[in-house]
């Protein structure tokens, strides 16, 4: 069946936000799962923490057979980062879309101000948001990613959790294929450049006409780059162990481990 798929979806939205790529994948005989993390989804109310996170993909991956091709979009593109450092055994190729900024604490904070404003709306902000859905996204994008709900209540502790986090090193230290996947118009190309230069093998997409949420902007444009980083990752893969072996954490703190500065 080849490698599997894990996908990691962006803040505030749900695993539903994959239709289009889940459909794909499973139609070409792929084993893949959409995950919701903390607070978001099918675990609305619960709080979010990058480690609960994390570990939701690491999850993920094992429950697929320990080892997998892992996309993440905004949120969860840094968390698929993160991952990554921190789960290297788990990784044969990493999508990182819409998150090609770093998360740098004042920006962070400007972003929580604002959070923390748009929260003390009578609605939570649900009307601000059907705003931006209804304008960016396409009639079947606003329905895929309305299915599994808006997570209004997670966005400071998700902004929180992220803040300070720096992809770059951590692209520094992955090994495998890396793909960032950009939308021509997304706020969040600032530092493309900078983050492919740190991979060790990095390809750079840039999606005409898509902006944030390039997914759902170009859904057939990102499953084409699916496809491809499943080909290149699986070109790649060492053949399997006699037994396998347990799950490791990387052993460096500059491949993965949280730093002090980065805990909230």
């Amino acid at each position: 069946m080849g490698l599997p798929v894990v996908l990691a979806h962006g803040m505030r939205t749900s695993r539903t936000m994959w239709r289009a790529q889940v459909d794909a994948l499973t139609a070409a005989g792929r084993r893949v799962e959409a995950i919701d993390l903390p607070g978001h989804g099918r675990r609305a109310g619960e709080r979010f923490t990058l480690d609960g996170a994390v570990e939701a993909l690491s999850d993920a991956v094992d429950g697929l057979g320990g080892r997998a091709l892992v996309v993440g979009l905004s949120l969860g593109g840094y968390v698929a980062i993160t991952h990554a450092a921190r789960y290297p055994a788990q990784v044969a190729g990493l999508v990182a879309a819409a998150c090609s900024t770093p998360p740098a604490r004042p920006i962070v904070d400007g972003w929580v101000l604002a959070a923390r404003g748009i929260a003390r709306l009578p609605d939570a902000g649900a009307g601000l948001n059907q705003v931006l859905v209804d304008h960016t996204l396409n009639p079947a994008a606003a329905v895929d990613v309305a299915a599994g709900g808006f997570a209004f209540d997670v966005v400071v502790d998700s902004l929180r959790a992220v803040r300070g986090l720096d992809p770059v090193a951590d692209l520094a230290c992955i090994q495998v294929p890396v793909w960032l996947v950009n939308g021509r118009y997304d706020h969040f190309r600032g530092q493309e450049r900078r983050y492919l230069a740190a991979c060790q093998d990095g390809h750079l997409v840039v999606v005409p006409g898509a902006k944030h949420l390039v997914s759902l902007d170009a859904p057939v444009a990102f499953n084409r780059i699916l496809f491809e980083a499943l080909d290149r990752a699986e070109q790649d893969e060492p053949p399997p162990p006699a037994s396998p072996d347990p799950r490791p954490r990387a052993a460096s703190l500059e491949c993965g481990e949280a730093a002090p500065s980065q805990m909230v």
